[in-house]
């Protein structure tokens, strides 16, 4: 299959840092609706924890609120195999001891048909980037507005 004729929306990833290894799973419910409603696909998930030492391993899939339920069960087998141990590794880096993390992998597939639009126009995606949002609170606050 040519790269022509597939919708591939960018690919994205996300590390977010669970301070004390406190995960309440308040975000769970929110990605599991975005996959649900076919804005993302899901690609890849990972938990890990930076021990005090430093030293780094991984997590099972768990009942992370405490509910008796298992809160990533729809996600469980996740893995395309993008990320790799190197990743995790990386990722570790800007952990505090003592933390967790999760790593997210994912499609945009809502962008993959407009990506394809493009191209079989005859343009190209010659950049793309992200701004934190922690930059664009910052400067909509500097400027007296708000989102």
């Amino acid at each position: 299959m040519s790269e022509q004729n597939v919708d591939v929306g960018p690919i994205d990833y996300i590390v977010v840092e669970f301070p004390g290894s406190r995960m309440t799973g308040e975000g769970l419910p929110i990605i599991v609706d975005l996959v649900e409603r076919g804005i993302i696909r899901l690609l890849d998930l990972a938990f890990f924890k930076k021990e005090l030492d430093g030293t780094v391993s991984g997590l099972l899939l768990a009942d992370l609120d405490a509910d008796g339920e298992l809160d990533l069960a729809v996600f469980e087998g996740a893995s395309s195999g993008l990320l790799g141990p190197d990743d995790i590794d990386e990722a570790s880096a800007a952990l505090e001891p003592g933390s967790s993390a999760g790593i997210l992998v994912y499609e945009n597939t809502w962008a993959g048909p407009f990506v394809t639009a493009l191209r079989h126009g005859g343009a190209e995606v010659v950049a793309s980037g992200r701004i934190p949002a922690d930059e664009v609170i910052a400067s909509l606050e500097a400027a007296g507005l708000t989102l």
